[in-house]
């Protein structure tokens, strides 16, 4: 890999690690949290299928080595879900 590339526990695309949401392991409190924080990280892609895929196969859980609380993950959704309500214009713009 390239300096700065990083890979999505999810689908495994190797990008830029500026797209991808970065989960972080703090150390030493183990403390789980989002975009913040030096420890072991865990990168995914901003995509509902690799949400999917991380929250039903526990991959951040494996990847970090720590239990993921319920609100990272409602987190990412919300997130998720701000994202494509921005980036899809309504098909009828108002007059």
């Amino acid at each position: 890999m390239q300096p700065n590339y990083r890979r999505c526990i999810s689908c495994r695309k190797v990008a830029p690690k500026q797209t991808f949401w970065r989960i972080v392991r703090v150390h030493p409190s183990r403390q789980v949290q989002l975009d913040q924080g030096m420890g072991r990280s865990a990168y995914i892609c901003p995509q509902e299928s690799c949400l999917q895929n991380a929250s039903k196969k526990n991959r951040l859980a494996k990847v970090l080595r720590a239990n993921i609380p319920d609100n990272i993950y409602q987190s990412l959704w919300e997130r998720w879900e701000t994202m494509n309500s921005q980036s899809t214009p309504d098909k009828f713009p108002k007059p």
